[in-house]
């Protein structure tokens, strides 16, 4: 991951060079507070005071993917949603997370039609019919919120609104299992019984993982598995669910970009993400 230097052009495009721009900024709102210490395979249990922290971003993400809810039609490019996106998370005074992550170019994720993930926004113009994950992750105040939902595009086929609606409840099914004393297995057998009861797959190439200090924490949540199997849930875990489910096979190639992940064989792909907190009674949506 290249990160910037001083005398680099800011990132959020004011033509300064960061010294003169955002560094101050950066450097406290990149590290939070850390006052819990994971445990032995690396899973933080947060504090009262990260949870507070990692809400309020988890709300920034929310209300800029519902700012996006009408402005997503057939004509724009994934580049205009990219601005958008990036205008209004630096105007809150919050940190694109993807943007210079490991080298990827832009602030939000934009994923269309057969495009698994990571789809780097550009001049495509998105047409009717089509649908598209749009993934948004802030980092407010040094901690991070992550969510992603899929946009329908003009009148798109029976079989692809069966698709959206068959990940979103993988999504809501695979939340109803987070409760203290489950299983991180039983999040991911939810997911892919539902999915396969339908005739899809579930990716395996990417998975959810912990969030909230940093962009990607331990542990990886997978969306396939066994019940009663993985880590147990405690409260103050932090975490994404965000399943990926093919219309045909489970296998993902990646593109030339290093980044953009696209279903093996040309079939269609959904995806939604929240990130969640695993509390006393049951579960808390940051996102939502």
């Amino acid at each position: 991951m290249r990160k910037l230097s001083r005398n680099d052009p800011c990132w959020c495009g004011s033509g300064k060079k960061l010294k003169n721009c955002h560094l101050k900024q950066d450097l406290t709102r990149r590290r939070a507070p850390r006052k819990a210490a994971p445990r032995r395979d690396g899973i933080t249990i947060k504090t009262d005071e990260q949870v507070a922290g990692i809400r309020a971003s988890g709300q920034l993400t929310s209300e800029i993917l519902d700012m996006l809810e009408n402005r997503i039609v057939p004509g724009i490019t994934t580049d205009q949603i990219n601005t958008w996106v990036h205008e209004a998370t630096v105007a809150r005074g919050a940190v694109p997370a993807p943007l210079d992550y490991r080298g990827f170019p832009k602030s939000t994720c934009t994923s269309l039609n057969e495009i698994v993930c990571h789809g780097i926004p550009d001049s495509t113009i998105l047409d009717d019919g089509d649908i598209l994950n749009v993934d948004v992750t802030c980092i407010l105040n040094g901690y991070y919120g992550d969510s992603s939902r899929m946009f329908l595009i003009g009148n798109i086929s029976e079989d692809a609104r069966r698709l959206v609606s068959v990940t979103k409840k993988c999504l809501d099914l695979g939340i109803a299992q987070v409760k203290a004393g489950n299983h991180f297995g039983d999040i991911g057998h939810a997911i892919q019984t539902h999915a396969e009861s339908h005739g899809y797959s579930v990716v395996r190439a990417f998975v959810g993982h912990g969030v909230g200090i940093e962009f990607h924490e331990p542990p990886n949540v997978t969306h396939y598995g066994h019940p009663h199997t993985g880590p147990i849930l405690e409260p103050n875990m932090v975490f994404t669910i965000e399943p990926m489910i093919n219309a045909g096979a489970y296998q993902v190639t990646i593109l030339e970009d290093g980044w953009t992940t696209a279903t093996a064989d040309g079939s269609l792909s959904a995806q939604w993400e929240h990130t969640v907190r695993v509390t006393k009674s049951g579960v808390e949506v940051l996102t939502d």
